[in-house]
């Protein structure tokens, strides 16, 4: 099983980069994980056109066969139980290789919104996208933990 996650904007944060190299050790027990980071535009002014190059960018990484989860305000929301179940039936049934979208701060183009299987949603908030990496990998940990009935989750 393989996951891949594309986000966008380096993060130079320690406090954010200790806490994603913990959860990519504590995943490595049960995934191959993959980060790739798309380059930011904060030069150009014109948020559009942001969000177009930055979906450009998006959509030319995402692995080919792999199942598209994209993480978007409006997408289907799930608890952590449910978030286990939608990625064993995933792994399951469509693809050994997940690929979960973190868009910038001017959200995802809906050119990368309309590649995605899946619209998930993590909450109604609005997170800053590098902590969001963060959130990701931890709900992704504990849904291995859930699958495995290890007691983490509890």
């Amino acid at each position: 099983m393989k996951i891949t996650i594309i986000s966008v904007g380096n993060i130079k944060e320690s406090y954010f980069l200790e806490a994603i190299k913990e959860y990519k050790k504590r995943l490595s027990k049960y995934v191959t994980l993959n980060e790739i980071v798309i380059d930011d535009y904060p030069n150009i002014k014109d948020e559009n056109k942001v969000k177009e190059k930055e979906g450009e960018a998006i959509l030319k990484a995402i692995p080919k066969d792999s199942y598209v989860i994209c993480l978007t305000l409006d997408g289907l929301s799930l608890d952590s139980v449910g978030l286990s179940n939608k990625l064993k039936e995933i792994f399951t049934y469509h693809s050994s290789h997940l690929c979960f979208i973190i868009g910038g701060s001017l959200g995802l183009d809906s050119s990368v919104i309309n590649k995605a299987s899946l619209k998930l949603s993590f909450s109604k908030l609005t997170f800053p996208h590098k902590l969001f990496k963060v959130i990701l990998l931890e709900q992704i940990y504990r849904s291995f933990k859930i699958l495995n009935n290890e007691t983490y989750h509890k």
